[in-house]
């Protein structure tokens, strides 16, 4: 058997810019998801409940030692979730902070994972040109506002501009206010950060709030390791939302797919928390819209 390289791999469309290493993708990635169907009982079917869904725009994340990291949306931890929300009756529209379009890692796509691809080729027209967030938050925060919830798929791309965007902030200060779901996982929480922004850490809204979130360690140590960044994070996630306040529920050193749910914001570990959080959200939402 070949040994795989475990340094990262040239993106060559950007000076100084990398893919993960051959061998973080045969660890870190696989052709199908665990999706083994829907779990609710029957779908809302009343068309009026939506779900927004705010994703990164942006491709690369400037490291420490300022190489970039070539990122984006990681799809299972998008296109997971989205796909038990969409069975589940909800529509799902797709926002992003400039209005171009959704970046996704694709050398993480489940390429043999049917149902993956389908609701990927359902919602190409939204991710390849989604509404500007700024542009439509009058209507998401209205008083007869449809959304039930905002979805912040994970992927490293969540640290770029999401954490300081004030429009990010005012989204979630109504979906706090207005007890509307947060649906979140792996580094995609990053966004919760922006609730911070201008305001004292003792201010922050999420403080006290349980999370699963990815673990700093793997960051620090194995992601570094094994070639899938090309240097250190310009901060640690899951350090930052601890100091703001929030606790960590899942392994500080591990992933096993954890998911977890305070109140309304609805969050899980990594990749393998796809199909979990997605079953949970589902069953939230469908309760909220009284099926």
């Amino acid at each position: 058997m070949t040994n795989l390289s475990r340094e990262p791999v040239a993106d060559r469309a950007e000076h100084n810019a990398f893919f993960p290493s051959e061998y973080s993708l045969s660890q870190y990635t696989a052709p199908k998801t665990n999706f083994d169907g829907v779990k609710f009982a029957k779908p809302y079917t009343g068309g009026k409940y939506k779900v927004l869904m705010v994703a990164t725009d942006e491709r690369y994340l400037q490291m420490q030692n300022g190489k970039f990291f070539s990122t984006g949306n990681h799809p299972v931890e998008t296109l997971l979730p989205m796909l038990h929300i969409h069975k589940a009756g909800f529509e799902i529209d797709v926002a992003t902070l400039s209005g171009n379009h959704a970046k996704f890692e694709m050398w993480a796509m489940p390429g043999e994972d049917q149902a993956i691809a389908e609701i990927y080729a359902e919602y190409l027209p939204k991710l390849d040109k989604p509404a500007k967030l700024a542009d439509i938050l009058d209507a998401v925060t209205a008083p007869d506002s449809p959304y039930l919830g905002v979805l912040i798929p994970g992927g490293h791309g969540a640290f770029n501009k999401l954490p300081e965007s004030r429009d990010m902030q005012r989204l979630l200060d109504w979906a706090l206010a207005s007890d509307k779901y947060i649906i979140t996982l792996c580094h995609g929480p990053a966004a919760l950060a922006a609730a911070s922004v201008g305001r004292a850490d003792a201010d922050f809204p999420f403080k006290g709030y349980e999370l699963c979130v990815f673990p700093d360690a793997l960051d620090e140590g194995a992601n570094i390791d094994i070639g899938y960044m090309p240097g250190k994070l310009p901060w640690l996630l899951a350090k930052r939302l601890e100091e703001l306040g929030m606790v960590v529920k899942n392994s500080k050193t591990t992933i096993d797919g954890s998911v977890h749910k305070d109140r309304k914001l609805l969050t899980g570990d990594s990749p393998l928390a796809g199909n979990a959080l997605g079953i949970l959200a589902a069953e939230e939402l469908l309760k909220t819209a009284g099926v």
